[in-house]
């Protein structure tokens, strides 16, 4: 279980945004890492 999270936060992570936190507000921040994760729920 703990590769499977391990794995998820690795390929939201190369997002440049995410992996460098971009947004500076905690709100978009937390909005981008939602979309990155309904996207990476829609391709699998």
């Amino acid at each position: 279980r703990r590769h499977k999270i391990e794995n998820f936060f690795q390929r939201i992570k190369e997002l440049r945004a995410i992996a460098t936190r971009y947004e500076k507000l905690a709100s978009r921040f937390l909005a981008l890492v939602l979309l990155a994760s309904i996207c990476d729920w829609f391709a699998r």
